[in-house]
């Protein structure tokens, strides 16, 4: 079994988001002066932190948030950031540039509800939620072919420091005791990847999570937590455990849209 952490942030505020009209993937608006502040208190709360792999979406606004971030990093400043468009925002058509009472009124009118529907031009949940799978695959891929390749070159890996730099901010021991006890016979962390994405997407990824690979939450949150939209630059992490095959992956999280690093920071969309 090869265990693998993932940490996935949503982009800072953009002057679209506080104004509350769609970008999608069409409208590449870049942060505010808000959203630089919360990459950056975003990068401070995760500056100790060991990534050994950081993906982003390709937009502005993702592309300026990791840049925050790693600004503030003291082991990651000179990472090479691979950006995906898997992880660009749900699509969402002739509504892009709207504001987001415009797509409810258009989904009323055609007796359906936000998120569900899906205006014309736009991408479905279901599509959406395809990229979030497709991306999550390669990433588990892989991390399993490096994982593999690293046996045979080293006996030590790295993963004492990987898991515990991430322990230091984040509940680990609180929501996941069985898995990160030492006695468990559970083996170590092989990588901690770092994601950049956005608010729909992300509620969608978790989603897949959810219900696809049946993903054990802690008893703490709420349906509601889990169904509702990150906060601007809010941190959700997951310890992934994956093997060769076809065997599905099992996913355990450990917190989702964390944003206690946005205290005193302008409020939040």
């Amino acid at each position: 079994m090869t265990r693998f952490a993932l940490t996935v942030v949503r982009h800072g505020e953009t002057r679209l988001n506080k104004e509350k009209i769609l970008q999608g993937q069409g409208i590449d608006e870049p942060l505010s002066e808000t959203g630089f502040k919360q990459a950056a208190a975003a990068g401070i709360f995760l500056n100790n932190v060991k990534f050994t792999h950081i993906f982003s979406s390709d937009l502005m606004r993702t592309k300026q948030t990791v840049h925050g971030i790693l600004e503030k990093s003291k082991f990651c400043k000179d990472m090479t950031v691979k950006y995906d468009s898997r992880l660009r925002e749900r699509k969402y058509g002739i509504a892009e540039g709207s504001p987001l009472s415009e797509l409810r009124a258009m989904a009323k009118a055609a007796g359906q509800e936000c998120p569900v529907f899906t205006p014309p031009g736009g991408e479905t949940l279901d599509q959406v939620k395809m990229r979030g799978k497709d991306f999550f695959e390669f990433l588990c891929q892989l991390i399993l072919k490096e994982a593999g390749q690293n046996e045979q070159f080293s006996q030590e890996a790295p993963s004492d420091c990987l898991e515990s730099s991430l322990a230091e901010i984040f509940p680990l021991g609180k929501n996941c005791a069985s898995t990160f006890n030492s006695d468990s016979g559970a083996p170590g962390l092989v990588a901690s990847v770092l994601v950049v994405s956005h608010g729909a997407y992300m509620r969608s990824l978790l989603d897949y999570f959810l219900t696809d690979l049946k993903c054990s939450f802690p008893v703490t949150l709420s349906r509601s937590e889990l169904t509702s939209v990150s906060p601007n630059t809010g941190m959700s992490v997951f310890i992934i455990n994956c093997e060769k095959g076809e065997v599905k992956p099992t996913t355990q999280c450990v917190c989702v849209n964390l944003q206690g690093h946005l205290t005193g920071v302008t409020k939040i969309h």
